[in-house]
């Protein structure tokens, strides 16, 4: 019996490389009690995803209010908020539940979470933190350029874990899509009326799209690798040599999501200067996206040069053979 359970446990978990330390001990057993609750419940994946967005947003007005007390119940309801974030992406493996608008509402879910926590950080800073009172367009403006950065690492981040799933378990395992196929699926949509429909395809391609502006050198490997047998002895090396380099990624890739975030944003509501979290996604967060997508990039565009006959210039790498 427990052997069955730790079995179904691992199924829905998406790959030892990519889950990340902080999920694997806490995040992660906790969604998946929930998802066995809520499947033998029969709640939808999606219901569970909304859930945590009423969550986050109460765990936002609890940062309001300078009360170390009431911030720790913030702390708490935003814990709470991610476990169900864990929970509906295990509940939708274990029911094969999925769909295009689950992964929108939970990308959104994190937007709404922390757009919320953005608001109640400025309006905070405004009214306790003399300099912004003084000066309270500034602290907008940081909010601003704080949400834009974190949307650009978060999109990115989920994108690279999502090739890493790709070249390791192949479509059937990964949620990597494309815009072509997408763009397809909403001019159709587009040319029946069916508006309402349409509205989910529209806002996902305008995700999938700025992933894909962003990794060009990836896209040339990406549409190199369709071309290919999968059963050829060159698309395994190729195989084998992306998850080399990418495997090392995946901490930073994960760096950039929910956890380290949150450890961030806890202790700067814990220390009473939350409006500090801005400039640690600025800065910090901005510095690990750069050296990933820098290093990302340039081993696609090696594996290109080695596997598909594409200049690689200076920039070659080494590859096991």
């Amino acid at each position: 019996m427990f052997e069955k359970i730790k079995e179904e446990y691992r199924s829905t978990l998406k790959s030892s490389d990519t889950e990340e330390h902080i999920d694997l001990a806490f995040y992660r057993p906790l969604g998946y009690a929930w998802a066995c609750l809520f499947r033998r419940l029969g709640v939808h994946p999606n219901a569970v995803t909304i859930a945590s967005i009423f969550l986050g947003i109460g765990a936002a007005f609890c940062f309001y209010p300078a009360d170390i007390y009431i911030n720790l119940i913030g702390i708490g309801l935003l814990i709470w908020a991610n476990t169900y974030d864990s929970a509906d992406g295990q509940l939708a493996r274990l029911t094969k539940q999925y769909s295009p608008l689950g992964r929108i509402l939970d990308g959104a879910a994190g937007d709404v979470w922390f757009v919320s926590i953005y608001i109640a950080i400025c309006l905070r800073a405004v009214r306790d933190t003399e300099f912004f009172t003084v000066h309270p367009a500034l602290v907008w403006i940081l909010a601003a350029v704080a949400g834009l950065c974190h949307a650009r690492q978060a999109a990115l981040a989920d994108y690279y874990r999502q090739a890493h799933l790709f070249f390791l378990k192949g479509s059937g395992g990964s949620e990597l899509d494309s815009s072509e196929p997408i763009r397809e699926k909403l001019n159709n949509l587009m040319a029946s009326r069916k508006y309402v429909q349409a509205l989910p395809a529209l806002v996902y391609l305008g995700y999938t799209t700025a992933q894909e502006r962003q990794t060009p050198e990836f896209q040339r490997l990406k549409s190199a690798v369709k071309g290919m047998d999968t059963d050829s002895n060159a698309f395994h090396r190729l195989r084998e040599n992306f998850l080399r380099h990418s495997r090392p990624l995946c901490k930073w890739e994960n760096f950039m999501t929910f956890n380290w975030r949150s450890i961030c944003l806890f202790g700067c509501i814990i220390a009473g200067f939350p409006w500090v979290y801005f400039i640690i996604e600025i800065t910090v967060f901005n510095i690990v996206l750069l050296y990933t997508r820098i290093t990302h990039e340039k081993a696609c565009k090696a594996l290109c040069a080695t596997y598909c006959g594409q200049e690689n210039g200076s920039s070659k790498i080494r590859f096991a053979r």
